[in-house]
């Protein structure tokens, strides 16, 4: 009987290696066509993308031949049946999830939007720069089409708006979504209105003037030192729209400088810094499979509104860098750290750019894009009055109006990438990240007395151990209450700007 039970044990060892292999595979296929993705965005000559097109259609067609192959099917139907120790259980769980939805949807169609997806980029780039969406149109009608027959694959009962935002967020369902974001415009839009008619006088202007490039690109290097950036493992480059990706073995950063908003190129680098860090932070030992992947876009993002809100727009943070801006631009050397607080807190809702907004009227420009993509997916929407719409909401929600396309709704790229349902996860992770700072202090004392030190190791020990290292061991609830004691809530996220800007803006009852 013993022989018998050690050799089944064997047997089912040798079956899950098997299966770890397999999956390897496929995240390298995944991990390499990410490495082509970020070149085509950073570095690649602009005559590069029919050739780029069929390399990322063809390693999309490859690892999606290698997820929904039978022998995978085989193995998982196998490996549910077996006693299977914790974390190969989540593996098991993670890839079953994904092989369930792949193999739904035809290897033609994955191929087919990947090339889409490519060929999208330049066009995108083409319209933003000659502030034509006319030129985009197109291109849009076919990326929401194909996403349409996607999700229609997937679950043709379904909400296809649901179904894609699935491949964003799988754990926080599109009905809790829209709680979130219905809360935040319910109880934003009044504090908002309150600030607008404070007394208050902001300094807004600290960080006017002209700042070269160059020396810009100086000064991002000197805050990704500052929160500890690990450099053997990551890079610095520019991109039209700042973005980082990788694994923890290479996790890049992009930023962008504007000559003209010194403040906007430290928050964007301090941003990515985020992404970066949380992938830098997953273990090495679960590189190529869940157990070494970020759990989903909300907790990505969490990551990064945490380290560029909490931390880069706190006071403590401005006590402690701002000698490192002045010392790159002398020019700025009256700048007090409470000036610098408050132009990286100000709040105005005549901003377009969702890039360039500020913390509070963020989420208005969240709630457009999810309106405006959800009511394109459900054909509620026809592509070519999308910048009508948008201008309208924009009207509505903020009380100002894109002059262009490019300022309008050609500035984001994610729907050239065909990230419909992306957009929720921003909001989601910003709430998510007051949540996670809370908790965070409450074990390690005033965290502002850390950052006025120049020491984040304690912030981010706290997050390794409580996010980064679990990968996707648990699901998205499950993790959210082991690191903060309680599930997803927006309480803390509004409780902390009610209180931050009632105290910046004088604000009687907040």
């Amino acid at each position: 009987m013993a022989t018998d039970q050690a050799q089944s044990e064997s047997q089912g060892t040798d079956t899950y290696d098997e299966f770890e292999q397999r999956v390897e595979r496929i995240t390298n296929v995944g991990n390499a066509a990410g490495i082509l993705q970020w070149d085509q965005e950073v570095m690649m000559p602009e005559g590069g993308t029919p050739a780029r097109a069929k390399q990322l259609s063809t390693l999309s067609s490859i690892s999606h031949e290698l997820l929904t192959d039978e022998e995978t099917g085989d193995l998982l139907t196998e490996l549910e049946g077996q006693d299977l120790e914790e974390d190969q259980q989540a593996v098991v769980r993670e890839v079953r999830r994904r092989y369930d939805r792949s193999t739904k949807v035809p290897e033609e169609l994955v191929a087919e939007i990947s090339e889409t997806t490519s060929n999208a980029h330049p066009t995108w780039v083409e319209a933003k720069e000659e502030d034509d969406f006319s030129i985009f149109a197109p291109t849009l009608e076919t990326l929401v089409e194909l996403k349409r027959e996607y999700a229609e694959h997937i679950d043709p009962d379904k909400d296809p708006y649901a179904v894609l935002f699935a491949d964003y967020e799988p754990y926080i369902d599109i009905e809790t979504a829209e709680r979130i974001l219905e809360r935040l415009r319910e109880e934003l839009v009044p504090l908002i209105e309150a600030i607008d008619g404070s007394d208050a006088e902001l300094e807004t202007d600290a960080f006017s003037g002209e700042f070269d490039d160059e020396t810009q690109e100086e000064l991002a290097r000197d805050v990704l030192d500052t929160l500890g950036y690990d450099w053997n493992r990551g890079r610095l480059d520019t991109a039209p729209h700042p973005f980082s990706s990788g694994t923890q073995f290479d996790a890049r950063v992009t930023t962008r400088f504007d000559e003209s908003d010194l403040l906007g190129s430290i928050t964007s680098t301090i941003h990515e810094f985020g992404h970066a860090n949380y992938t830098i932070g997953l273990p090495d030992e679960g590189y190529g499979t869940p157990l070494g992947e970020a759990r989903d876009l909300t907790v990505h993002e969490s990551q990064s509104r945490l380290w560029e809100n909490h931390v880069g727009r706190s006071q403590a943070f401005w006590e402690r860098f701002l000698p490192a801006v002045q010392e790159r631009f002398p020019a700025l050397e009256d700048v007090t750290p409470r000036d610098a607080y408050e132009a990286a807190n100000q709040v105005y809702d005549d901003n377009l750019i969702r890039v360039e907004a500020d913390e509070l009227t963020y989420h208005l420009h969240i709630v457009i894009r999810f309106e405006v993509e959800r009511d394109l997916i459900r054909g509620d929407l026809a592509v070519e009055d999308v910048p009508e719409t948008w201008n309208d909401k924009y009207e509505e929600y903020l009380g100002v109006r894109p002059d262009t396309d490019a300022e309008g709704c050609l500035q984001d790229i994610h729907w050239s990438h065909g990230s419909f349902g992306y957009f929720p996860t921003y909001s989601l992770g910003s709430v998510l990240a007051a949540q996670l700072y809370a908790a965070a202090e409450d074990e390690l004392g005033d965290i502002d007395e850390h950052t006025r030190e120049g020491e984040f190791d304690d912030l981010n020990g706290w997050l390794r151990e409580n996010i980064h290292t679990h990968g996707k061991r648990y699901t998205t609830p499950e993790l959210i209450e082991r690191a903060t004691g309680e599930a997803y809530t927006a309480d803390y996220f509004l409780e902390y700007a009610t209180n931050k800007y009632g105290e910046l803006y004088d604000l009687e009852g907040y």
